[in-house]
């Protein structure tokens, strides 16, 4: 996966095997002052407000001084040691992750585990954290917004509507196809616009079934099942879906459907980062702020190879 930069109004494309979200390396016109962490994290609000978040989710700073200036920006999917490196290597004064490091309550920060190891690295590195997770998933233009819009949805809401948001703000999307295809060749379209992984896409349901009207939910989403139902949807496209769950919704299926498409945690919510850079580096800009932003080019998804039939 290539580098983004974000001075330009929105990912070119969601290619695979392209990536690059157009325009040049320069960043935001010259000239224009870097602004501290606390002014971006200010950007960051306007953007992906953290009442958006689920109640039981952990968004917001993890770690960095509010008073930092901030030159350079990096988005990720994961914290993982490896994205860190990245980004200190890269020399950014900020990570923006989707997941959160720190999710459950921990007592120590040792240096001993993983998550101890990634909290000194940054802050020995002056290395910022901030997690924008299911605030971002809800957000207008979040998570489940660009994927439908990667797989041509129209007329899109959201699965379930966020508490604290407006009514187009909320988990997952629902939304339809300008024509209806097989269930098949949509699948195809799944696997092509997504980055390639082991874990591929898993589809239940007939091949040639006819498919128009799409739910999706960037990440795993089968808590969202009684949602998916409700609003007629022919498949849904989602991550992480387990045994149970999903032989559940098939066996409650009207005329097999809703399909099920099942696809990557991790390549499911990296279609956002360039969007979601390209969005930060748009308001930064407009407020008169230099500051070069990239996505990870770090494959955080936890598998390397598949055996399958055949």
């Amino acid at each position: 996966m290539e580098p983004v930069d974000t001075d330009v109004t929105g990912p070119a494309d969601h290619d695979a095997e392209d990536h690059d979200a157009g325009g040049s390396s320069g960043g935001p016109a010259a000239g224009m002052g870097a602004p501290t962490l606390g002014e971006l994290l200010l950007a960051v609000e306007e953007l992906w407000p953290e009442s958006l978040a689920e109640n039981w989710d952990e968004v917001g700073l993890v770690a960095g001084h509010p008073a930092a200036p901030v030159t350079k920006v990096m988005f990720a999917v994961d914290p993982t040691l490896e994205v860190i490196e990245e980004a200190v290597e890269w020399g950014a004064e900020l990570l923006i992750t989707h997941h959160p490091l720190l999710l459950k309550g921990v007592t120590s920060v040792a240096a001993t585990t993983a998550k101890g190891r990634a909290v000194h690295r940054l802050i020995e590195s002056g290395t910022a954290l901030l997690t924008v997770h299911t605030n971002g998933d809800s957000a207008v233009g979040g998570v489940s917004d660009v994927l439908a819009d990667a797989l041509g949805l129209q007329d899109v809401a959201p699965l379930a509507v966020s508490a604290n948001g407006l009514p187009e703000e909320g988990i997952g999307r629902v939304g339809d196809l300008a024509d209806a295809m097989s269930l098949g060749d949509f699948a195809a379209r799944v696997f092509g616009i997504l980055p390639s992984v082991a874990g591929g896409v898993r589809v239940s349901g007939d091949k040639d079934g006819l498919v128009r009207r799409i739910a999706v939910c960037g990440g795993a989403g089968d808590s969202l099942f009684s949602e998916v139902r409700a609003s007629n949807a022919d498949v849904y496209v989602t991550a992480d879906l387990r045994h149970h769950p999903a032989s559940e919704a098939r066996e409650a299926a009207l005329n097999g459907r809703p399909y099920l498409v099942d696809v990557s945690h991790f390549a499911s919510e990296w279609l956002w980062l360039p969007a979601a850079a390209a969005a930060l580096g748009n308001v930064l800009a407009d407020q008169g702020h230099d500051v070069e932003i990239q996505v990870s080019t770090t494959n955080s998804d936890p598998w390397d190879f598949i055996l399958t039939p055949g």
